[in-house]
Order: structure tokens, then sequence, then C-alpha cells
């Protein structure tokens, strides 16, 4: 093979590759939003089998307006004492996802209110390995 061919062929196979890296990214991305819209569905009503499913053993939970972090077991026990599913929708967008971290907007509307939150999650494994909220705003005007 000429110099030239080589050349050709290094080329390519660096497209080839490129084009790999590029596609696993996507996919991991798609997975990723995959599970948080996992998440949303289970949350709103309150699959505890599912979202045990979604967290990693040692997740870690942090409600930034609560000042509140919890562990899987806690967060699924205090499901029982939030109780504000009945009746309500969750909307969501992802606003970004980098290097296993996705943040979303969300927009939980309750039978009496809203509230715009912005969440994070850092998915590894197909498993949300933490997360954490933070109220934007009182109501859901700006979703």
């Amino acid at each position: 093979m000429n110099g030239k061919a080589r050349q050709r062929a290094n080329v390519r196979s660096a497209v080839f590759t490129a084009a790999a890296l590029l596609t696993a990214i996507v996919v991991a991305r798609a997975d990723d939003g995959a599970i948080i819209s996992r998440w949303y569905s289970a949350l709103l009503v309150a699959d505890r089998t599912e979202l045990a499913d979604l967290l990693a053993d040692d997740v870690r939970i942090k409600l930034d307006d609560l000042g509140i972090t919890q562990g899987k077991q806690e967060f699924i026990a205090s499901l029982d004492e939030w109780g504000a599913v009945a009746g309500a929708a969750i909307r969501h967008r992802i606003e970004k996802s980098e290097g296993g971290v996705t943040t979303v907007i969300a927009c939980y509307d309750f039978p009496d209110n809203d509230m715009l939150v912005q969440e994070t999650f850092a998915v590894a494994n197909n498993r949300i390995t933490a997360s954490s909220q933070a109220a934007i705003a009182e109501n859901c005007e700006g979703y």
C-alpha cells in the first residue's frame, strides 16, 4: 500500500471511530432521557417498585428548598408522607445533558397549586446516582 492509500485508510478509520463514539454518546443521552421520563411517570403514581429500580442503592436525593438529603429507602418511605400526587400532573423538559448529568425543568401541577423546579440527575449504569431539586418559581407560568 502506498503512502496516499495508507493515509486514506487512516482517515477512514479515524472518521469511523469518531462516528462510533458520537453514536455511543447520543445513545447514552437518549438512555438518560428515557430514565428521566420513567422517573417522572413513576413519581406521579408513587410506583415504589419502579422508583426502587431506577435509583442506585447509594443514591443521594437532595431537596434544596427543604434542606433535606435522603437515601434510597428514606426517599421511597417519604412518598407516604408526600401524598400530593393524587390529581397532579408533572411536565418536564431536558435543558441539557452532559457527562452523565442531566438538568431538567419540571412543572409540578398539583390540584391546588403548581410549582416550577430545576432538577439535576446524575445517571450511571442506567440508575440515578444523585438528584437535586430546587424551586425556581411558585407557579409554572415560565414553563
